[in-house]
């Protein structure tokens, strides 16, 4: 099939290199969000699925919305069978939709009808999900309500940050977008309606959700964190600056301490929540770069009763 791939965050490369490599479809132009302003210059910097489709010499569309007629009227020309898509960043329009013969195919980072919207994988470790994995599924105007062509499963491991089951399942998706591509072009696979039962819903995960809740249990501060690293970092508070909680995990044995009380020892550094402590591995003072938590904790001076959160 004659495919436009549409994809901007690092966690799509994986999936347009394996329809690179397939050698059965041919990516006629890759459509991805414009340059946008990176880095402390906050220099325009394009995507890095625009930075992948250079380098293979493929075209590149970079509409401010998918609804300019200007964009329209390019992928009218290029006439795609099919329009494979993995976290694009923008709604497409009905007329859009209409465009390739076969529809838009998105890769989604979940068990679809689970963890529909922008972070899957996030609200998957925070829930507590042992099991998610990937869904290949046809685009309509709903929320990733659309019928499904195929999944993988993915075990959740017990310290998977959103970044490391992320990074697995780009991976293991990009097979799954591959393949599928396939049984859409020889008429073997057919897309089956998501149940009604078991819809739940993964919106962007702000800087407020990431706050860490110190009298909540230690199984859910350590979800947080996880889940929110590498973004949008969970955090605290503590002296009144901002304190981003990089990596922790939780200490059973350890059930002395108060909600958002610290104890500091030579080498480690605790913290008590609503259950047991966890112990602080990485922080990130605001304004500086990531350090190992007792290094801090040397750092600051520790006095005894003082808490995180305030």
């Amino acid at each position: 099939m004659k495919l436009v791939f549409a994809g901007t965050p690092e966690v799509a490369v994986p999936a347009l290199d394996a329809l690179l490599a397939s050698g059965r479809h041919e990516v006629a132009a890759v459509v991805t969000r414009p340059d946008a302003p990176a880095g402390r210059g906050r220099r325009m910097v394009a995507s890095p699925v625009a930075e992948r489709a250079e380098e293979a010499g493929i075209e590149v569309l970079k509409p401010v919305r998918p609804k300019d007629p200007d964009f329209l009227e390019r992928l009218k020309e290029i006439a795609p069978d099919c329009c494979p898509v993995v976290a694009y960043g923008a709604l497409l329009p009905r007329v859009a939709l209409d465009i390739p013969a076969h529809g838009w195919v998105n890769l989604h980072f979940s068990l679809l009808p689970a963890w529909r919207g922008a972070a899957p994988v996030q609200h998957a470790i925070m829930a507590g999900d042992e099991i998610t994995g990937a869904s290949t599924f046809l685009i309509e105007e709903g929320l990733d309500s659309g019928p499904v062509y195929g999944t993988v499963t993915e075990e959740i491991r017990p310290t998977d940050t959103s970044g490391d089951l992320l990074t697995r399942l780009a991976f293991a998706g990009s097979g799954l977008l591959a393949a599928t591509m396939d049984g859409i072009e020889d008429g073997t696979l057919k897309a089956v309606p998501q149940p009604a039962e078991g819809v739940s819903l993964a919106p962007k995960v702000n800087v407020e959700d990431a706050r860490v809740d110190w009298s909540a249990p230690a199984l859910r501060v350590d979800r947080v964190v996880r889940g929110c690293t590498p973004a949008p970092g969970a955090w605290t508070t503590f002296r009144g600056e901002r304190l981003k909680i990089v990596q922790a995990r939780p200490v059973p044995e350890r059930t002395d301490l108060t909600p958002g009380l610290l104890s500091a020892g030579k080498n480690d550094v605790h913290a008590g929540t609503g259950s047991y402590a966890v112990e602080l591995l990485w922080v990130q003072p605001q304004g500086k770069k990531p350090m190992r938590a007792a290094d801090w904790a040397r750092g600051v001076r520790i006095a005894a009763g003082e808490t995180l959160g305030g």
